[in-house]
Order: structure tokens, then sequence, then C-alpha cells
């Protein structure tokens, strides 16, 4: 279950379904990838084909990856069964 988010720009897009500051083309695949997290019970359930979930490394140790495009990634963390500081990000660069 989501339960906080870094990024307010998907905050404000889960909780109002308001898109301003989302690139168009990216709105379906994150509602989608927003809906599988927050019935996700453990970072595992998101392991399905076409989310490039996977483990972060070094600095972002603890926290997860799902693709959105490109670059662009949606990062969160797990404590206690609940998604936490969720954010639209490009670590890469």
């Amino acid at each position: 279950m989501i339960q906080t988010f870094r990024a307010k720009v998907l905050q404000r897009f889960w909780e109002k379904d308001d898109r301003r500051g989302l690139r168009p083309d990216w709105v379906v695949r994150i509602g989608y990838l927003l809906d599988a997290l927050d019935h996700a019970a453990r970072p595992e359930d998101l392991n399905l084909p076409g989310f490039g979930f996977h483990a972060l490394v070094g600095n972002h140790k603890g926290r997860y990856a799902l693709t959105v495009s490109r670059n662009w990634r949606i990062t969160f963390e797990f404590v206690e069964g609940q998604a936490v500081q969720i954010d639209l990000e490009d670590y890469h660069g």
C-alpha cells in the first residue's frame, strides 16, 4: 500500500488525478505502476514482466525502482508492507 511520496507530482496524480507536471505519454504507465505499487505487500510482488523492477545499489541501497521510460524510474522503499518515499527520478545522471 502506498504510504508517502517524495515527488509532489506523483502525489497529486495519485490523490487527485492531477496530471500537471507529468509527460502526457507517461501518464498511463505511471498510473499502472502506482496501482501495482499500491497493491504490493512486498517489493518482490513488483517483479513482473515489463516493470523493469530492480533493487538499487550504492547511495540508493534499500530502495527499489520501476521503469517509466528510458532513464526515468519510480523509486521507493518498503517499510512494514508499506511503499514509502515514492519518487520519480532520473538517477542515471
